[in-house]
């Protein structure tokens, strides 16, 4: 589908104290919608897999870690990966500590529960916080004290890409609500490679930019009315933007949802549980149709339901 003309997409004009009260109902889904979704890991063939999200289970723990520099941390799987690499090979980033350059690469998800790595490549240049993804053989990722976001090939075990995010807050000027340096976070859906990040000029409202794999050139930009420091965490599924209304309630919410295509945000209360009380990292994986979480040294998955488009 076409992306819409930015210079149509609505603007946003900020109030103060209450912005991030987004004006609007609170999304209701009825009940025979719900038994309506999309089935999770249904062939593309058969489904898009496209929707809005409905639904997100109970978490999954698929392995913890084991010293205190895995208390924060970011694990994945690359939903297109390049040859010899392929989706079973799980990834994973400890991000405690100034100098972050290891990255674990398993054989699969069972490899990384049971603590041995297959290899662990040193990154040329030290990586910020637990924004990075893996994305069609690259580690995207934004090295430490720079606004810049950077493209590591994992074949050839080089940066090929780097790039600066034009006004972007980094190193704690705007932060998820959980501090830990998140201030720009790379996200992957079924539409391709984003980054979520805020500027001076957007007082710290949510930015998002699509970025194109290969050069990190930005293709499109769209600037949210939700702070950034308001929410914990966040993740693009089909061309929107949900967040986390809390990094450490126990019963926390998917509470607000910003659509690319559109131009506006709608509130939302989906149930969302952080059982280990501190989320640190959360992403979308579109090809296994699962949230990646890290909630204080546990690896976790959360299934999803999405409604059909």
């Amino acid at each position: 589908s076409r992306c819409p003309d930015p210079a149509a997409a609505p603007r946003w004009e900020p109030q103060p104290l209450s912005y991030q009260e987004l004006q609007s109902e609170r999304s209701e889904v009825p009940v025979a919608r719900l038994l309506d979704e999309t089935a999770l890991g249904r062939p593309a063939k058969e489904d898009s897999g496209c929707g809005q999200l409905v639904w997100v289970g109970e978490p999954v723990v698929f392995g913890r870690a084991d010293s205190i520099a895995g208390k924060y941390g970011v694990w994945m799987k690359d939903p297109e990966p390049v040859a010899p690499f392929t989706r079973d090979n799980t990834w994973r980033v400890d991000t405690v500590g100034t100098e972050v350059r290891q990255l674990f690469q398993y054989e699969e998800a069972e490899q990384l529960a049971r603590g041995y790595p297959a290899k662990v490549h040193i990154l040329p240049r030290p990586l910020e916080s637990t924004g990075a993804v893996i994305y069609r053989g690259g580690l995207f990722f934004q090295p430490r004290h720079s606004r810049s976001v950077a493209r590591y090939d994992l074949r050839g075990e080089t940066i090929t890409a780097e790039r600066e995010i034009p006004g972007a807050g980094y190193h704690g000027q705007y932060p998820y609500s959980w501090g830990g340096y998140t201030d720009i976070d790379l996200a992957v859906d079924e539409t391709g490679l984003w980054v979520i990040y805020s500027t001076e000029k957007a007082r710290g409202a949510i930015v998002l930019s699509k970025l194109d794999p290969e050069t990190l050139e930005i293709r499109q930009t769209w600037e949210t009315n939700i702070r950034k420091r308001g929410v914990a965490n966040s993740f693009l599924i089909c061309g929107t933007l949900y967040t986390v209304s809390s990094y450490s309630a126990p019963n926390a919410t998917i509470n607000f949802a910003y659509d690319t295509a559109t131009g506006s945000s709608r509130a939302l209360s989906i149930p969302f549980e952080n059982r280990f009380r501190y989320l640190s990292m959360l992403d979308y994986n579109p090809a296994e149709r699962q949230l990646f979480a890290w909630d204080s040294f546990n690896m976790v998955t959360y299934p999803v339901r999405l409604s059909r488009a």
